[in-house]
């Protein structure tokens, strides 16, 4: 499969629109498969911390809207969600973006 390539700086700017939009803050980029509510060989799964405000319905919408600008599926795995090994592991596994 040939996946494009997304430049980091067009990803910081679509990730910062989501951040002004969306009650969340993206912490990093997790490796593909840590969202498992998300499919394709072509997703993009991020860690994220949820300020106040966000419900699951502006949780969906966010990751919507990110899907939209980047043109991929998007899941979006919070931080508050995590707990035991995961919360452990998925902070050290995510990526800067």
């Amino acid at each position: 499969m040939n996946i494009p390539i997304i430049k980091r700086s067009i990803l910081r700017m679509h990730v910062a629109a989501i951040e002004a939009k969306h009650p969340i803050r993206i912490v990093g980029l997790l490796p593909r498969g840590s969202a498992g509510h998300v499919f394709g060989d072509d997703a993009l799964d991020f860690l994220a911390e949820k300020k106040p405000g966000l419900s699951l319905l502006s949780l969906c919408e966010a990751e919507g809207d990110l899907a939209d600008r980047i043109g991929r599926p998007v899941g979006i795995v919070l931080l508050g969600g995590l707990h035991g090994r995961e919360a452990e592991e998925f902070p050290k596994l995510a990526e800067a973006i």
